[in-house]
């Protein structure tokens, strides 16, 4: 998934001495940061010999718009080898440091990409993608989302459950795949739960503008938020589990004695090095509730895009470019989250913002943006008055909710605090004129009488 050879360029008995380390109780290899070797002139090296290759000995072919394409996959792949060779390092260094400053340039690349369609016309950037793809560009067709909702259905003789059998696809395991793994970046069963059901909601509500949010009341709460979902959190929370009770303790791979233990050590290079359990209490500040409800709708709002960037640009939901930007979130959401949680616990005054959760911020600002632009007839239709005034109701609670909590119960809390000292400040006064003063009214008696 990664550039592999970045990791391994030297002989392997230098890589499987340098990378690789067992979870045991022995002390840490002496040759850990080795590992952490960018390999900067090997890389160098090799891309020299491509270029030198495609200049020297290859016949450039006579075809316009295949030179362009070429031209621009070979630009981008050489700011990527840039970037893995010399960009800061993020928060997680597992399987190597590499593959995560990659997905780091592929976000700066795909988010270069998003900005130049921005910037195009609605028709010139739907055609765009047929540079990528001679299949897209044409609209999609009217597709029925809703249908019988029936579970079962007493006028079909052969198969009642058919309706059920339909909704069984492939998007159920994907379902239940994307929120254990949602689970594993969130790493809070109460955020992963609220996701969950706001966006159930959020279909609810815009049902009338993209007809695949229209579905039967079973499929929103039996199979996506308790079936798929809710199993999907509940072995999320498992795994959070294990990874939080498992040792961190690591040892180079040579000095594992048995064939064994050294191919699991290996399958281990594949889980963190060191683990972090988030605590996000939201309900603790001011400061952490609104970021905890930023973090939230900007979740929210990435979700929204998938659907409506696939309508806008003409994208049928089972194109490989829908999935790809799935596997791009996956890989970025992680290292964003884990940026934000150190970014809101940090007590320094002056701080930024991770690099990749900056980018992740900027990405999904840009795809709503695209959204709005190519399609602005669909996103601005009214929400029917029911849905209005629940939302409304919502968001009202919401903030009655905050003023309680952060300035009502405070201000009552501090006004007990007070009214609790003079209390007990009263009958010590009290209790020092019986006995012929304070202290200090005393001890002054004293000095006078000497």
């Amino acid at each position: 998934m990664f550039p592999f050879f970045l990791v391994c360029c030297h002989p392997f008995s230098v890589f499987s001495r340098t990378v690789l380390f067992y979870p045991v109780t022995l002390p840490e290899s002496g040759n850990y940061y080795t590992s952490r070797r960018a390999h900067t002139l090997t890389v160098l090296f090799i891309l020299t010999c491509s270029l030198v290759y495609v200049t020297l000995l290859e016949e450039t072919p006579q075809d316009t718009a295949y030179n362009t394409k070429r031209g621009i996959v070979a630009s981008i792949l050489v700011f990527l080898c840039f970037g893995v060779t010399q960009a800061k390092d993020g928060p997680f260094s597992r399987p190597h440091p590499a593959y995560w400053r990659f997905w780091l340039c592929v976000s700066v690349v795909y988010e270069l990409f998003l900005i130049f369609i921005l910037f195009q016309t609605v028709h010139d950037g739907r055609q765009f993608m047929k540079f990528i793809d001679p299949k897209l560009g044409v609209p999609l067709p009217e597709r029925d989302y809703g249908g019988n909702c029936l579970i079962y259905d007493p006028n079909n003789k052969t198969d009642p459950y058919h309706n059920l059998w339909d909704k069984m696809d492939g998007f159920v395991p994907a379902h239940f795949l994307g929120w254990y793994i949602k689970t594993l970046v969130i790493r809070d069963w109460w955020m992963c739960m609220i996701i969950s059901v706001m966006f159930e909601f959020l279909e609810y509500s815009l049902e009338h503008q993209l007809p695949n949010f229209s579905e039967c009341w079973w499929d929103h709460w039996i199979m996506d938020v308790l079936v798929c979902n809710g199993f999907g959190i509940y072995c999320g929370m498992k795994t959070l589990k294990w990874l939080s009770m498992k040792p961190y303790k690591w040892q180079g791979l040579w000095n594992i004695p048995t064939y064994r233990g050294k191919m699991k050590r290996i399958a281990f290079q594949f889980t963190p090095y060191s683990w972090v359990k988030f605590e996000w209490k939201p309900a603790s500040n001011l400061r952490r509730w609104l970021a905890v409800c930023g973090i939230i709708f900007v979740f929210l709002l990435a979700e929204l895009n998938t659907f409506y960037l696939k309508f806008v640009l003409w994208m049928p939901p089972e194109h490989y470019l829908v999935l790809l930007r799935l596997v791009f979130f996956v890989n970025v959401g992680g290292v964003a989250m884990r940026e934000i949680y150190d970014f809101m616990d940090d007590l320094k005054f002056h701080k930024k913002l991770g690099q990749q959760a900056w980018m992740v911020a900027a990405i999904t600002v840009t795809e709503f943006l695209i959204v709005v632009k190519y399609d602005p007839y669909t996103i601005t239709l009214p929400l029917p008055f029911y849905v209005t005034q629940c939302w409304i109701l919502g968001i009202v609670l919401v903030l009655l909710w905050t003023a309680w909590r952060f300035f009502i119960r405070d201000i009552t809390l501090r006004y007990k605090e007070i009214r609790r000292q003079k209390q007990e400040y009263r009958p010590e006064e009290e209790t020092s004129h019986v006995n012929g003063g304070t202290n200090s009214e005393r001890n002054f008696s004293k000095q006078k009488n000497l």
